[in-house]
């Protein structure tokens, strides 16, 4: 997106990819301080303020780098991000306003949310103990969101290991990383609605 010779912002390829955009290889187990310095280095050299006085289309390309460098930073700065993306690069997406709970995780969501409509009808000591319990219930899943963390990065770990030829390997890897995103997406859900549950209570 740079002129090597002048320093001048150059028209964004339409097949960049937000790992090309910041100098990385597409590998998804990424040095996030590296990820940081690049998107910094990159920012500062082409930011549309150095080119305040250039030609319309010099400061149109700076716009349109700046902003896919700022998208590609926050969409590989995040692991969960980088997964989605990862899942659209291979050509595949979690099924969109999935209402199917993870058979895994359907005991907690229905324990979950009769609590919390317990919560809503409770009143004095009755509530003050259901709120620890939804509180105990929440750092559980805060634990469990944590675990999956781990298993992405293990996921992340053998994409890369795994040979670009092995497709029975990455079909597996597709079918693994859709059902990590898949709970942690139910997961963030569930911890949204607690915390809302939560919220309701104190300011009654």
């Amino acid at each position: 997106m740079i002129c090597d010779q002048c320093g001048s912002p150059l028209p964004v390829p339409a097949d960049l990819d937000c790992f090309s955009a910041l100098g990385f290889p597409r590998k998804l187990t990424i040095d996030t301080s590296a990820l940081e310095t690049s998107y910094h280095d990159l920012g500062r050299k082409i930011h549309p303020d150095h080119f305040a006085s250039s030609a319309p289309n010099v400061r149109a390309m700076s716009l349109s780098g700046t902003a896919l460098l700022t998208r590609s930073y926050r969409t590989l700065r995040d692991p969960i991000a980088r997964g989605l993306y990862w899942l659209e690069l291979n050509g595949e997406k979690l099924a969109e306003n999935n209402k199917n709970v993870p058979p895994e995780l359907a005991e907690t969501v229905f324990e979950v949310q009769e609590q919390l409509a317990d919560l809503r009808d409770a009143s004095g000591d009755a509530a003050i103990e259901l709120q620890r319990e939804v509180e105990k219930r929440r750092a559980a899943i805060s634990s469990t969101m944590d675990d999956l963390g781990g298993d992405l990065d293990r996921n992340f770990s053998r994409w890369d290991a795994s040979p670009d030829n092995d497709t029975n390997a990455k079909k597996a890897l597709v079918s693994e990383l859709k059902t990590i995103l898949s709970k942690i997406a139910y997961l963030r859900t569930l911890l949204r609605d607690i915390d809302r549950g939560l919220e309701t209570l104190r300011a009654a």
